[in-house]
């Protein structure tokens, strides 16, 4: 007898297609929310929910999606509605009102629904990409030559099962991988641009998970476990024998045939997931070194754009869209004052009629395509060009200007509470001074109030955007 399909297991399990209808409507926002509060709730009622407290907890949910449409739903409250969600909910099978004899009237959370449940908290708060020893462990256990001989098949069976755990956490990386690229494009200010560089992705996959994939060196071992199995198991004749006996063993009611191809069976398995993880290991690679070039990308063009220049500009237009709205600058009778606008050599395109400038048109050259492949010199050069770019934005010489434009002469002190930090670019420039504090260029020196040894607490400063210890710069 054949397996049965999948669609016709599940849906004779969850009792028909309403279990998943509610998950893919135009509503499934609020069946979400409302399914993972009831779904929490009875994790602590394991004897069920008063049918009561059920429908004020709908009733609360309701009031956050107030764009609620269904139509099974309509009343003139919001009670009524939660009952009526109620019984849709029942009726879905994803809520159960066992029948009891006396009058309370509890609700219990469908076992599949948990399921379902942790599932989607699972995606929408995913772990955190782990690289641990299965793929190593597999290479150790083929290459144990006494292992082998006394138990072929259940080492067959371990290394299945290590090499698709080892598989899933390469496809959790290339998914976190991706996820931080996203993130990276999404941020618009530079502490957030460095945060996910240096917090999210160094701390949580560069160092405890892409650097053992690195370390694992499986370019090198993997091939020769393929290798092994072909050559130690599939032709050995003793090894196969062994490994049908086995599974003859565990199934009584199995022919030999039967038990031998079972075997032929798992060791192609093994073969081919081993030999997929390479491809697997390069594309992580890949997206690595996209990740570095996008990151470098993304902070210089949030070096370009953000500061005050970039206000300067933005009043300006906004000004101008305001009085002539819908009209051109050069029907306008007389120009209103208008913000100062600082910027060189300033000057309005084909005069006052229009700011547009016409593209300059350059000669058609053929363009050469990017390859594909990026090695290790392309992936460290990445990460070259962006240790400088950080050197150069926070630099001794902006420091250095920093402590210059302080009031004050050679010697002078200036207490941390004191320094004027105001938007991202002063605190870009805290961060030089604190950065450069010992540099052999810097025109300063920092002071910590603190003294070593003492027990108490330092005292702080609370600046825009941060807390720092309290700390004086003296000029030289």
């Amino acid at each position: 007898m054949g397996r049965m399909l999948l669609s016709t297991m599940l849906f004779r399990e969850t009792r028909g297609a309403g279990f998943f209808r509610v998950l893919a409507g135009r509503n499934a926002p609020f069946y979400v929310d409302v399914l993972d509060v009831l779904d929490r709730e009875s994790n602590d009622r394991p004897e069920g929910m008063p049918r009561e407290e059920v429908i004020l907890a709908i009733a609360e949910t309701l009031e956050r999606h107030p764009g609620l449409e269904f139509e099974e739903a309509e009343g003139t409250t919001p009670r009524e509605k939660a009952r009526a969600l109620l019984e849709h909910l029942l009726n879905c099978r994803w809520l159960e009102e066992p029948p009891r004899r006396d009058w309370r009237r509890t609700i219990h959370f469908d076992a599949h629904g948990s399921v379902m449940m942790a599932a989607l908290r699972k995606i929408a708060w995913p772990d955190a990409a782990v690289f641990t020893d299965k793929l190593i462990a597999v290479c150790a256990m083929l290459a144990d030559e006494a292992e082998l001989i006394a138990r072929p098949w259940q080492v067959v069976e371990s290394c299945l099962s290590n090499v698709k755990e080892g598989l899933n956490e390469l496809r959790a990386m290339q998914k976190s991988v991706q996820r931080l690229t996203r993130r990276q494009l999404e941020e618009d200010t530079l502490k957030g641009n460095l945060a996910v560089v240096f917090d999210d992705y160094s701390e949580q996959l560069s160092h405890a998970c892409y650097g053992e994939l690195v370390r694992a060196r499986l370019p090198l071992r993997l091939p020769e476990t393929v290798r092994w199995i072909g050559d130690r198991l599939l032709g050995d004749g003793g090894a196969m024998d062994e490994m049908q006996t086995e599974v003859l063993r565990r199934n009584p009611g199995m022919t030999a045939e039967t038990a031998r191809a079972k075997v032929r069976n798992a060791l192609d398995e093994l073969s081919n997931l081993l030999e997929s993880v390479l491809p697997m290991a390069d594309e992580i690679d890949r997206r690595t070194a996209d990740f570095t070039r996008r990151s470098l990308s993304r902070f210089r063009y949030l070096q370009d754009v953000t500061g005050e220049r970039r206000g300067e500009v933005k009043a300006f237009f906004e000004t101008v869209n305001r009085f002539f709205s819908g009209r051109k600058l050069a029907h306008a009778p007389e120009l209103p004052g208008l913000p100062a606008l600082r910027l060189p050599e300033v000057r309005l395109p084909a005069g006052l009629d229009s700011l547009y400038s016409p593209p300059v048109r350059r000669a058609p050259v053929e363009q050469d395509a990017f390859e594909d492949t990026v090695d290790d010199d392309d992936r460290e050069a990445g990460m070259r060009d962006m240790a400088r770019a950080l050197r150069e934005s926070l630099s001794v010489q902006r420091a250095n200007q920093f402590v210059k434009s302080l009031p004050g002469g050679k010697g002078h002190r200036i207490g941390s509470a004191e320094l004027p930090i105001e938007g991202e670019a002063g605190f870009a420039d805290l961060i030089a001074l604190l950065l450069h504090a010992e540099s052999a260029e810097a025109r300063y020196r920092v002071a910590v109030d603190r003294e070593e040894g003492e027990d108490r607490s330092p005292e702080l400063d609370r600046l825009p955007g941060c807390v720092v210890e309290r700390f004086s710069v003296i000029k030289k």
